[in-house]
């Protein structure tokens, strides 16, 4: 999919490809989680577990699939989609889950072509029914850009259980 709007920016979303992420893009998409964690979560990832958890994502498509935009062929931004099966509306739901775009390329539109190209997966496929993601609660920034991307927030809270070390 090629854009065909202007970012705020000015950077041409012409020139701008979204496309799934194949197996040549692994060590980008592992250098972005890493600095993701570390830039939103102060986390440092253990780089074996996640490589192996990229790699999984490409081994299984059970597990999901990476889209990535590139701009000048380079790949500036990605995120990764898993599934999580309604049983209450018959249907799939599409998660957004680690989102990372370069720094200096930010602030110009990355994340919305990416998103839009999403959102027309579901559109487009009638076994999706919707698109979720979660954003931890102090990311601010995130959650002005999902809000103006029309997304709401749910009536849902997100509880975990982590598997002790």
């Amino acid at each position: 999919m090629i854009a065909s709007v202007l970012s705020p920016k000015n950077i041409k979303m012409s020139e701008t490809k979204i496309r799934r992420a194949t197996i040549e893009d692994i060590s980008t998409i592992v250098d972005f989680n890493e600095a993701m964690a570390l830039e939103t979560e102060g986390k440092i990832l253990e780089s074996p577990i996640l490589s192996s958890g990229v790699n999984a994502v490409f081994q299984d498509p059970k597990n999901g699939f990476y889209i990535v935009c590139e701009l000048d062929q380079t790949v500036r931004a990605s995120l990764m989609i898993t599934y999580e099966w309604s049983d209450w509306r018959n249907g799939m739901y599409l998660w957004i889950q680690s989102v990372f775009v370069d720094k200096e390329y930010r602030q110009q539109g990355l994340y919305t072509i990416m998103y839009d190209y999403v959102k027309n997966l579901v559109v487009k496929e009638s076994k999706f029914v919707g698109v979720r993601l979660y954003v931890d609660e102090e990311n601010l920034n995130a959650q002005e850009v999902y809000t103006r991307l029309g997304m709401k927030k749910s009536n849902y809270h997100l509880f975990e259980y982590t598997k002790p070390k």
